[in-house]
């Protein structure tokens, strides 16, 4: 099961609202979507959860670039959401891998047959890290540190919105 919610920092505190990411492909379709719940270019974070899995926390202040945490890349690259998340640039790859088909590797396994040579039952992408990836000082400024971003776990979210003061708006979404 999945969860998401866009809490928008304004001067009365935090305002919460669940969000339907069924239309959003992209990070920047993601950052358009937080940045259009508060006119007034003021802090947005995104939550997201796949129950037991993963979480993944996108924060966005005005017009600048999305600050992106996840919990377990290799948890959310199996998830369409956690796909979103996951850019080249937060993985580490450059986006033109595998672009130039002179260096593709044309084995006989491109035929949708796995490659089994590294000893890995074929459906993890090795470039995705199985750890957490991401910004993880995100909520530094917001009480949350590095260390305890990185130790939560199973009501992450909770305690993140814990945290922040944003628990009971965040629990009215829920």
């Amino acid at each position: 099961m999945y969860f998401a919610a866009l809490l928008a920092r304004t001067e009365d505190g935090w305002k919460a609202s669940d969000t339907e990411l069924d239309d959003v492909e992209t990070l920047s379709d993601l950052a358009d979507l937080a940045r259009e719940s508060s006119p007034d270019e003021d802090t947005v974070l995104v939550l997201i959860e796949q129950e037991g899995a993963w979480f993944g926390v996108v924060r966005i202040d005005g017009e600048d670039d999305p600050r992106i945490y996840v919990s377990s890349a290799v948890a959310a690259a199996r998830s369409s959401y956690g796909e979103i998340l996951l850019t080249d640039e937060l993985l580490g790859r450059d986006p033109d891998d595998g672009a130039d088909l002179d260096a593709l590797d044309l084995d006989g396994t491109e035929d949708g047959e796995p490659d089994h040579q590294d000893g890995e039952d074929g459906d993890a992408d090795s470039s995705v890290p199985s750890g957490p990836v991401g910004d993880a000082r995100i909520l530094d400024d917001f009480g949350v540190s590095e260390k305890e971003l990185l130790s939560l776990s199973e009501d992450a979210l909770g305690e993140i919105a814990e945290a922040l003061g944003a628990s009971d708006v965040l629990e009215t979404v829920r």
